[in-house]
């Protein structure tokens, strides 16, 4: 009897101890699977900042919110800065970086999940992406310096396909259909196939192109250097309008129905009705004559933009009469980006700004301690914004 109980204890105890190491074993299964698995990415939504401007027509405008208070959630360094906008989609911020490097970030807590570097020999000098990252349903797609457009999946951060060009890519890709447009520093407007990359038309324009092309109606709008408005059919690729605009061009185009609004080098911010051909205002600040190299942001009401004289103005829609102007301490390169009832904007005095779009009355400073050009991108209810210059950071405001 004695060594009966004896073996059925130790047959309990060996079955213990096996149903311990069978969890033990599944839960170190449990925590590899977790450990590696594939980071989970979503299609963009309306809350999303998906490109330069936020969406084809580049108005500057999100369709998220933020806190009332923002408060800083995380910041990282880089090497030698940011000039770049942000992109915004899900539970991933995408940021490209002067020395040639796009990292997709965890927007909660800013931690790496994939990286990428515009050449693949450590050894070797990357270009830089100073263009603003295009997030689609698959893909990532960015411009460097040497004039690469590169395409990476949005899951891995893996080369999908890449484009040459022959110079600079300055300006971010729009999105139509299953095609994008891009520019170039070697003077045409390219529209290539997303899936792979091939090329649909080139249109030669005569100088440089900086902007990123806006798009609406079956038409895209490019202006650079060579002091065009160029109007172009997106299926054929052919010219149907050319405006002299006397000036050349930083900043991309802005659209709200028919009219376009951009800045001009020469300090000028016009508004044009495309279908017309022809100028609706020209605002001009008689004080001053300051390039704006930043991008506008539009809403129903407003016009925003900065100008090297320091300020941002903000202007009548319609009329083009000046509403307020907010100075700051340096030049203003960054392109505002609009959110409710507030504009945020970066300056070269190393501050980030937050202004009422009914008041010009500040709402929100915070010192990042190196020039921000780079314009804030808004989406997922968070602000994420990067600083010029060597060391210059990463920085994501939201609410803790």
């Amino acid at each position: 009897m004695c060594d009966a109980r004896l073996k059925f204890g130790c047959d309990n105890r060996h079955a213990a101890g096996a149903l311990r190491a069978g969890v033990v074993l599944v839960g170190c299964l449990l925590t590899s699977l977790a450990t590696c698995a594939e980071p989970v990415v979503t299609a963009p939504t309306e809350a999303s900042w998906v490109s330069f401007r936020n969406g084809p027509e580049q108005r500057g405008v999100s369709k998220s919110s933020l806190p009332e208070q923002l408060e800083l959630l995380w910041e990282r360094k880089t090497e030698f800065g940011v000039a770049g906008t942000a992109a915004i989609v899900g539970s991933h911020v995408y940021v490209p970086t002067i020395d040639g490097i796009l990292f997709c970030l965890n927007r909660t807590d800013g931690q790496e999940i994939w990286s990428y570097r515009s050449v693949e020999d450590p050894k070797t000098f990357a270009p830089g992406f100073k263009a603003s990252p295009l997030v689609t349903e698959k893909l990532v797609l960015v411009g460097d310096e040497d004039g690469v457009l590169h395409a990476l999946d949005r899951l891995t951060g893996k080369k999908v396909w890449s484009f040459q060009s022959d110079a600079e890519v300055a300006g971010g890709a729009t999105p139509f259909g299953d095609k994008i447009v891009f520019g170039s520093y070697d003077s045409f407007l390219y529209c290539l196939n997303q899936s792979d990359g091939s090329l649909v038309w080139k249109f030669q324009t005569e100088d440089r192109i900086n902007c990123a092309p806006a798009i609406a109606d079956g038409h895209t709008f490019v202006s650079g250097c060579d002091e065009h408005l160029r109007i172009i059919n997106l299926d054929s690729g052919k010219q149907v309008a050319d405006i002299p605009l006397k000036s050349f061009l930083i900043a991309s185009p802005a659209l709200w129905e028919d009219q376009l609004y951009v800045g001009t080098y020469t300090g000028l911010v016009v508004a044009i009705d495309w279908k017309k051909r022809d100028f609706t205002w020209t605002f001009d600040d008689p004080d001053t004559e300051f390039p704006f190299h930043g991008s506008a942001a539009v809403t129903e009401k407003y016009v925003l933009a900065g100008s090297h004289d320091k300020k941002m103005h903000c202007l009548d829609r319609t009329s083009g009469a000046e509403k307020w102007s907010f100075p700051t301490r340096a030049q203003i390169n960054s392109s505002p980006a609009i959110v409710g009832d507030r504009v945020f904007f970066g300056s070269n005095d190393g501050n980030l700004y937050g202004v009422n779009l009914e008041t010009g009355k500040e709402t929100f400073k915070q010192l990042l301690g190196r020039k921000v050009t780079a314009g804030p991108a808004i989406g997922e209810g968070v602000l994420v914004v990067g600083a010029e210059d060597n060391r210059g950071k990463i920085y994501c405001f939201g609410k803790k």
